[in-house]
């Protein structure tokens, strides 16, 4: 029995030694790329931004300026309550609660709306970045590009090259 597992302790380590070199006799050529640099630093990933704040700018301005406006109505009703009749207090409560009501409708509607715009952006952006890693693989003959690695030697950092070539095809 003892015989047998050092046999096969044998060969296993042999196996192991013969393809240990196998894979350092190829040419095995690793990529990395830090897709929050991507996507932080490519001009395409600015110009999609850019584009969003642009977009949702007027509405956000429009949204905060009737929070305002509501945090105004609600302090002189907080002075003017004592000088009011019950009558009078009930309706402009009622009629502060509404507001706030609709204010709250409006801010969750902008934040859902910018998350989707955000997330169709991000789509866009992905699927440009993944044709650049793909070009910058297939043009420096890339076995394998990883993605967020938890750590990696710096010279197979591969974002750079992938931020200029997403950013040479912007206008394509």
């Amino acid at each position: 029995m003892k015989t047998i597992r050092k046999n096969l302790l044998v060969a296993l380590l042999a196996g192991a030694s013969a393809f240990t070199g196998l894979v350092q006799a190829q040419d095995f050529k690793i990529g990395i790329v830090n897709t929050d640099r991507i996507l932080r630093d490519s001009n395409v990933a600015k110009a999609a931004q850019a584009k969003l704040e642009s977009e949702f700018l007027k509405r956000e301005k429009d949204l905060n300026d009737a929070i305002n406006t509501f945090k105004a109505a609600a302090e002189k009703f907080e002075r003017d309550a004592p000088t009011l009749s019950e009558a009078q207090r009930v309706a402009k409560q009622k009629q502060l609660i509404d507001q706030d009501r609709d204010l709250k409708r409006r801010q969750r509607e902008f934040q859902e709306d910018l998350g989707a715009r955000k997330n169709e952006e991000n789509q866009m952006l992905f699927e440009k970045a993944g044709r650049a890693v793909k070009q910058v693989a297939e043009s420096e003959k890339y076995d394998l590009i990883l993605q967020d690695a938890a750590y990696f030697n710096p010279k197979h950092d591969i974002t750079e090259k992938v931020i200029k070539a997403l950013n040479a095809s912007v206008g394509k």
